[in-house]
């Protein structure tokens, strides 16, 4: 069945990082998307309340602000400073009119072993956020990593995981604390439809991001498909997101240096055809 492309968004990782912020919104707005969800290295050193009223006038909402600087440190100042820059782009993503800000929370500091503690770190760290994101009216999007990421990038690697993080520290459901659902991270869950309804019921869900695991995957983080591309039943668990009350954007965050050696206009297309055909079999040419 088609699908509408304005209710879709494009993750500006998608497109490489190409251009600059400005040209990505036109690119993006000039190919039928009905959103951005832009990083902060194309963000933070600019003028963010241009930005933002470019991203307007291109009628675009913005789905998701990526993402916040890993919250362990090595030392309570080093903790700190990491909530603080969290904090300063928390202020961005209310400038930009963002609907998220997206935590991919960090693992391990350097030099430890210390999974409990990292995550307490973490739950200390996004209770201090979660006031600053009260008062600027922007949700904080925790987004679970899947478990080959829990030393690096993220110790948060379930559905479950992090919706009992969200109980623990905003049991009254505010609406200021939610998740981010990627189907690259969470899709090999066998608990998947389970938490995602569990996330619906409790009004949680705050993104979600499509794109596909390919078989085999060359590069663990930098080989990611477009949708439709790999082995993730995307039908199935766009079902249940949507079944779940879920009526924000569909975005699409592609993170492949394969994906990326193409001019961004090409992405696009791709990206376009990928949502209003179905699963394509024009992809066999972009491997």
């Amino acid at each position: 069945m088609p699908r509408s492309l304005d209710r879709h968004s494009v993750n500006t990782a998608t497109l490489g990082y190409q251009m600059p912020i400005g040209e990505t919104v036109d690119a993006i707005a000039r190919a039928g998307f009905g959103g951005i969800a832009p990083w902060r290295r194309e963000v933070e050193g600019g003028d963010v309340d241009v930005i933002a009223r470019r991203i307007r006038d291109a009628g675009l909402r913005v789905s998701g602000y990526c993402r916040s600087t890993y919250i362990p440190g090595t030392s309570r100042a080093a903790w700190a400073a990491n909530v603080d820059d969290n904090r300063r782009a928390l202020r961005d993503a209310a400038r930009l009119g963002a609907e998220c800000f997206v935590l991919v929370v960090g693992g391990l500091p350097e030099g430890s072993r210390d999974m409990p503690g990292a995550r307490r770190q973490v739950q200390d760290g996004v209770a201090d956020l979660l006031a600053e994101a009260t008062t600027l009216g922007v949700p904080l999007a925790l987004e679970p990593l899947h478990p080959m990421y829990a030393a690096d990038r993220a110790c948060v690697n379930t559905i479950r995981q992090a919706l009992d993080l969200c109980t623990l520290l905003d049991p009254a459901r505010t609406s200021h604390l939610g998740i981010a659902i990627d189907v690259y991270h969470t899709w090999w869950d066998p608990e998947l439809p389970e938490a995602i309804t569990r996330a619906g019921r409790e009004g949680r869900i705050l993104a979600y991001h499509v794109n596909d695991w390919l078989v085999p995957t060359g590069d663990l983080l930098m080989d990611r498909g477009l949708p439709g591309e790999g082995v993730i039943d995307l039908e199935s668990i766009g079902a249940l997101v949507r079944d779940a009350g879920y009526r924000g954007l569909t975005e699409v965050e592609v993170f492949s240096h394969r994906v990326w050696k193409h001019p961004p206009d090409r992405i696009l297309a791709d990206c376009v055809a990928s949502i209003v055909q179905g699963p394509p079999t024009y992809l066999q040419n972009v491997r």
